[in-house]
């Protein structure tokens, strides 16, 4: 039991350094990559299988939300315990890379700052352009018609959102239950972000696994929001604003997750995010999070990404301390 808890601690902290070093490399197959192709084809197979009305689409939905977390799970879960057959080591290995691949830290906060750099480079006639390119690789929006404001909220929002699904949910998972428990969650968040869409084609299909990632997420949303009024005090924010905002405006959106951390981040710096936007070239009246207490700056997601590092260090130091808590209870 030393042993493992030894080795699941080591790769929990090499997993997350991996991370803030390398990002996630192009060329190492992603398991979300393999996820989503499994969603993709179970989608076109339970499409056929079920009967093209409202119904059945929703039996598809509900049959793919099943089998996706299962697979998962399973699949993850025994390979894992076949590397520790093998020999520890082969299990630490394995169990880094997984803890690796299952944040998205680096990543995202470098596509934030490449936005930011966008908006900085005025001496380029086509910094909006080049700007509305950058940040439409991190958000689901249309970007097309968005001001130099709208590029920013759009990069801010982003960052501190994906913090909830994309780091305290798949560390608070981890400390559960691992990395396969971790990859388990983000095969959820996956279908929710490739079917959960409430458009004509997936209302009923993508109903079931939408109301499975807002359930799966529930918690960590909520915790990530309080690591991130944590996060604004360290890094120089203001965390009373952040507590003030959140407790206001957390359910200022149409998932009940969404604007934990975004509100939290509004407040801590001081501005006005979401509200209206287009999605598929559909208008969403979405209402606002936050107070226009100062106009939003460029500089504001640097700032973001400071308190995405400082809330991500505090997920891993919560991760490994509940792992030890947790091992020692059942141990």
């Amino acid at each position: 039991m030393i042993l493992f808890l030894l080795l699941f601690e080591l790769s929990v902290i090499f997993g997350f350094l991996l991370d803030l070093l390398l990002a996630d490399p192009a060329k190492l197959p992603h398991p979300v990559v393999i996820i989503g192709r499994g969603i993709t084809f179970l989608e076109k197979h339970l499409r056929a299988i079920f009967a093209d009305t409202p119904r059945g689409r929703r039996r598809g939905g509900a049959v793919m939300a099943a089998l996706i977390p299962v697979t998962t799970f399973i699949v993850t879960a025994s390979l894992c315990i076949a590397a520790w057959l093998i020999h520890p080591i082969a299990f630490f290995l394995l169990h880094t890379l997984w803890c690796w691949q299952a944040v998205a830290i680096r990543g995202l906060a470098k596509e934030a700052k490449n936005v930011y750099r966008c908006l900085t480079n005025r001496e380029d006639p086509s910094w909006l352009i080049a700007s509305r390119k950058a940040v439409s690789r991190i958000v689901g929006r249309d970007t097309q018609a968005l001001d130099a404001d709208g590029v920013m909220r759009a990069a801010v929002e982003t960052v501190a959102e994906n913090y909830s699904d994309g780091v305290i949910a798949p560390y608070l998972y981890m400390m559960i239950g691992g990395a396969p428990l971790a990859l388990t969650y983000k095969s959820i968040n996956t279908m929710d972000s490739m079917v959960g869409y409430k458009n004509e084609k997936y209302i009923d299909f993508g109903r079931v696994p939408a109301h499975l990632d807002d359930a799966a997420g529930y918690i960590p949303a909520r915790l990530g929001a309080l690591l991130w009024i944590c996060a604004a005090a360290m890094t120089g924010r203001s965390a009373r604003g952040a507590w003030r905002i959140w407790r206001r405006d957390n359910r200022n959106h149409a998932s009940p997750n969404s604007a934990q951390t975004e509100s939290a981040c509004a407040g801590a710096l001081g501005i006005r995010l979401a509200g209206p936007a287009y999605y598929f070239g559909e208008f969403y009246d979405k209402p606002t999070i936050g107070d226009d207490l100062r106009p939003i700056e460029p500089e504001d997601i640097l700032r973001t990404n400071r308190m995405l590092y400082a809330a991500s260090i505090l997920a891993v130091l919560l991760c490994m301390a509940g792992s030890c808590v947790f091992l020692m209870l059942v141990g």
